[in-house]
């Protein structure tokens, strides 16, 4: 009886307005949050231009960054001779990227001491005039010092590398970076002069050697069953052999193949 009263008072339609009324409040609670609040808080649509780190030293970023409420992060090192250690060598976003407040920049930093790398061979590997010698070493992240001359028959041929004065040898290790002077001669020393040794360089690279003794090629042999168009080519054998005497513009005869193919006895004594 209570409950058919109270559909007769209307009670059904306050209740029903009572509900409408709540989940309405709940509704604008949740708007409020996600569209007025939240985006407040979290500085939504707030972008700034991402500050220029290059060149600075680690050291002052936080007091750059602070103020414009952004932090940065060091992703990575890597080395630059140009600039000094521990300053930003790159960063990412870019300088002048929109970047919202309270995000972070990821920068890479110099290292404070270089790596270190191979001298190149420059007396043997066929590079031996100063001209490719000086290309070599660029392509090395080395730079050419000082050129010191020695007697010597072959102008601007490589006898030896220094650093700090001091003789070092092919594939002893040097920081990134680092100045090679090279001892290179004269041109003006005697025509006569003991033979090196081309066995087991490339054959290119051979030639290039030659060049730079002021010899030329001789005769090339090669075996009859090496087919050579699908091997990189190496000196197997060469005439006059390595410590003979030899003059300038005397021809030098070399036999050619694949870098593991065992000459024959006969071609041997040929």
């Amino acid at each position: 009886m209570k409950f058919k009263s109270l559909l007769k008072e209307g009670s059904l339609q306050s209740l029903m307005i009572n509900v409408g009324l709540a989940l309405g409040i709940i509704l604008m609670g949740g708007v409020s949050f996600f569209y007025v609040y939240l985006p407040n808080s979290t500085n939504h649509g707030e972008e700034i231009p991402t500050p220029d780190l290059s060149g600075k030293n680690i050291t002052e970023l936080d007091s750059m960054l602070t103020p414009l409420e952004l932090r940065y992060e060091a992703g990575d090192s890597s080395y630059s001779a140009d600039l000094p250690p521990l300053t930003v060598l790159q960063q990412f976003p870019r300088p002048g990227h929109p970047i919202k407040q309270n995000r972070k920049i990821y920068v890479s930093i110099n290292r404070s001491t270089p790596p270190t790398l191979p001298i190149p061979n420059l007396l043997e590997s066929g590079s031996g005039s100063l001209a490719n010698a000086e290309a070599v070493l660029r392509s090395n992240e080395l730079k050419r010092g000082k050129i010191l001359y020695r007697h010597s028959p072959f102008r601007d041929l490589i006898i030896e590398m220094r650093m700090n004065g001091k003789v070092i040898e092919p594939g002893s290790r040097v920081p990134k970076g680092s100045v090679i002077d090279l001892v290179v001669g004269d041109g003006g020393g005697p025509k006569d002069f003991i033979m090196g040794n081309l066995v087991g360089l490339p054959y290119e690279n051979a030639l290039l050697r030659l060049g730079n003794l002021s010899l030329h090629l001789g005769s090339v042999q090669i075996p009859e069953e090496v087919d050579t168009s699908t091997f990189i080519i190496y000196v197997l054998k060469q005439s006059p052999v390595q410590g003979d005497s030899v003059s300038i513009g005397d021809p030098i005869n070399l036999w050619i193949g694949p870098k593991d193919y065992k000459l024959k006895e006969e071609e041997i004594e040929n």
